[in-house]
């Protein structure tokens, strides 16, 4: 069997990661920053695909890194209508939807610029695990008013990266384990991983579930209404207080919760309060999620950032252990778990799924 080089691309607001695999080995990567400046010259995200293309060409020659040696280009998938997790190929009606009237997203050129790069060398492009992964139970979707129906949206890349992990860890196949898994970062996502697919998970994009360093989480719908028709927020502040200055923005001023133990640690008392509040709601949240398995539950795996703080891991740790065993797996290696789905696909594990457009809009 030939080496499997493939290249990873990771579209962030104001930086381009890239990284080349040589199959599960990673040779080079970097982050490359945007200034305001570079991208204040775009209207649109979707104009910088040339400028982030030669950037990323420019990544591969000052490594003298030969091109033709890729076996495929794996972007970060973008803002796609719902779909099924998995490796994807990359095709013109994807590009097409992801170039037209979408939400604008950083993520949507993953798929662009890894078509373009794969383009030059005759390869395939694909994307991995986008976060508008849908797997969700029917059952799971329904609230108490018919206008409104749950959506899933997560840090679906990580999650599913981490619940493989630790099936093969455990020697099993991730398809016939049952897991809850935590993704705490800026956002938190917790979800339910029965047999291979999330049947249930919180919108972490628009701030449900637990509150987390940068949104408000679930929160008491009737004082939202009340708030909202108050006339003394716009629709725009409202949903910054939700999704980007909510959690522990709000209360404490940092996303950062090692600012916050550094608070605690110089006796600020609220600061404890506010922390452990956030660590009792990811708790009730996870605890939430048992009856989907009917108590029967392999791992409760920690990842994201935040799993590498030992006080925010051991106060869970301490709460949930009588559900089930903890796994924890810190950080999130998003260019590898990018890597990683496209080399399932080359070496004959899975088969590259094909997006369609159905109608509708996320």
């Amino acid at each position: 069997m030939s080496n499997k080089y493939i290249l990873s691309i990771n579209p962030g607001s104001t930086s381009t990661k890239v990284a080349v695999f040589l199959e599960e080995e990673r040779l080079f990567e970097k982050k490359i920053s945007h200034s305001i400046e570079e991208l204040s010259r775009f209207d649109f995200i979707i104009d910088q695909r040339d400028f982030r293309r030669e950037l990323i060409l420019n990544f591969l020659r000052e490594h003298s890194f030969d091109i033709t040696l890729l076996s495929a280009v794996v972007g970060r998938g973008g803002m796609l209508t719902p779909l099924e997790s998995g490796t994807y190929l990359v095709t013109d009606e994807m590009i097409n939807y992801l170039s037209g009237n979408v939400i604008e997203h950083a993520s949507n050129l993953g798929a662009i610029l890894a078509k373009d790069i794969a383009g030059i060398v005759g390869i395939k492009a694909f994307i991995v695990d986008p976060i508008v992964v849908d797997e969700m139970d029917d059952v799971a979707r329904i609230t108490g008013i018919p206008e409104i129906q749950r959506l899933s949206v997560f840090h679906a890349l990580n999650q599913k990266a981490a619940a493989r992990e630790a099936a093969k860890r455990l020697n099993k196949r991730y398809e016939d384990c049952n897991f809850i898994v935590c993704h705490l970062g800026g956002g938190i996502s917790i979800g339910a991983h029965k047999n291979g697919r999330v049947v249930d998970v919180n919108n972490a994009l628009n701030g449900e579930g637990p509150f987390s360093p940068e949104r408000a989480g679930s929160i008491p719908a009737w004082d939202l209404v009340q708030m909202s028709f108050s006339k003394k927020y716009s629709l725009s502040s409202i949903k910054k207080k939700l999704t980007g200055k909510g959690g522990l923005v709000a209360h404490l001023g940092t996303n950062d919760v090692r600012e916050v133990l550094k608070m605690i640690d110089s006796g600020d008392r609220r600061a404890n309060l506010i922390l452990d509040s956030m660590i009792y709601n990811i708790v009730k949240h996870i605890g939430s999620l048992v009856p989907v398995f009917k108590g029967n539950i392999d791992l409760i795996i920690l990842t994201g950032g935040i799993a590498y703080n030992d006080y925010v891991v051991e106060k869970i740790k301490d709460m949930v252990t009588f559900i089930s065993r903890v796994m924890v797996l810190p950080g999130e290696d998003e260019m590898r778990s990018l890597a990683l789905g496209a080399l399932r696909v080359l070496t004959g594990v899975e088969e590259a799924k094909i997006w369609k457009y159905k109608g509708g809009k996320k």
